[in-house]
């Protein structure tokens, strides 16, 4: 199995970006720490500041999904109800 790469965009409501910043912070030491988790970094559009976006990498496909159901993401999900204006995910296949 190859590693996988995720590309996710966040795009908040600009009244909301204090509040989606401040939750997408919260997520990152609890993801660093799962299993399969080989890089998790967040960055901030420098155009547009209500847009982020997370550059991941896992170990596998499989793994990357127990995160997506795990209870942080769940709480980020409750806490940016109605903040997150746009979310894409881009998943992309390591080759070299």
């Amino acid at each position: 199995m190859s590693k996988l790469t995720i590309v996710a965009n966040i795009t908040c409501a600009p009244d909301k970006r204090d509040l989606v910043r401040a939750e997408l912070e919260k997520l990152i030491a609890p993801t660093r720490a799962e299993a399969g988790c080989l890089q998790y970094d967040l960055h901030q559009d420098n155009e547009d500041p209500d847009r982020f976006l997370f550059f991941e990498n896992w170990e596998s496909r499989e793994l990357w999904q127990d995160h997506m159901a795990a209870a942080h993401l769940a709480a980020f999900r409750s806490a940016t109800d109605g903040a997150i204006a746009e979310f894409t995910v881009a998943e992309l296949s390591h080759i070299a």
